[in-house]
């Protein structure tokens, strides 16, 4: 049975049963309605939580957020769906980089992450590792999408939704629209307090990175993903997909996202 509560005007869906919590953040053009295939495949084991981020719902008005606002709605939705323990966040595309940032913060609200496509995004080795093409393909497409939230209306929604065909995403066009590229304009112009006081480092909890390789560049550096192999506990994926891994392959994805967390969970339980 499903249950839906309110946390500052966000409906937050609550599915599933389990001793563990589930917290699920998706990313740019999606809505909660990315994780599915997820919610079917992990609800019979574990309580499966998920929300639509504020200025992504288009029936709903424009709701730019700060990172700190975001961080703290997340934080406002965890207590709100496990009051008693921590979670289990799994994240894709801005999800990664607002749910690490949350871990960041509250290490202890976070047992584990399965961080899907984006990695240490933010760190300047992320940046300094990219080849000048991927360095001018990304500012143009993340500009083209602030200037359509800028631009806003059917113009600018029609900007998004030609962006996310080009980059293949799996959205129909219908569901994009100009109000859910805020992160860009933030990104880019500083509005609304900027990303600028995001920590460039990535949390230290067990961590399980799922990415796809069918894409022209990767949102992680080679040595933070050498580093997350090495680490106990943790585990790195490549799938052949593009950068919706969970959409492309969704039985695979779903097979090694289970049996991590069931590996994670026996090791509790040993030690």
């Amino acid at each position: 049975m499903e249950q839906i509560i309110d946390v500052d005007g966000v409906a937050v869906h609550i599915e599933g049963q389990g001793a563990e919590t589930i917290v699920m953040l998706h990313g740019w053009p999606d809505t909660l309605r990315l994780w599915d295939g997820q919610v079917r495949a992990l609800s019979g084991q574990y309580r499966c939580v998920r929300f639509t981020l504020p200025g992504f719902d288009l029936a709903k008005p424009r709701r730019p957020m700060s990172l700190d606002d975001t961080v703290a709605l997340i934080e406002r939705v965890v207590r709100a769906a496990s009051p008693d323990g921590s979670v289990i966040l799994l994240q894709h595309d801005w999800g990664s980089v607002f749910g690490n940032q949350f871990a960041l913060k509250h290490p202890e609200l976070v047992s584990r992450i399965v961080s899907v496509d984006v990695g240490d995004a933010l760190s300047p080795a992320f940046a300094e590792q990219l080849g000048l093409g991927a360095k001018l393909m990304t500012v143009y497409y993340q500009v083209w999408l602030a200037l359509a939230w800028w631009i806003g209306g059917w113009f600018g929604d029609g900007m998004s939704r030609m962006m996310a065909k080009a980059l293949k995403c799996p959205v129909e066009p219908r569901a994009i629209g100009s109000q859910m590229n805020y992160p860009y304009f933030i990104t880019w112009f500083g509005a609304y307090g900027g990303y600028r006081g995001a920590s460039p480092d990535m949390a230290s909890c067990r961590t399980l990175y799922i990415y796809g390789t069918r894409k022209p560049f990767m949102f992680h550096t080679r040595a933070w993903l050498a580093r997350l192999e090495q680490a106990p506990g943790s585990k790195t994926l490549a799938m052949k997909t593009g950068h919706w891994p969970m959409c492309q392959l969704p039985a695979e994805f779903n097979a090694a996202v289970l049996d991590w967390l069931a590996s994670g969970r026996a090791s509790s339980l040993a030690a």
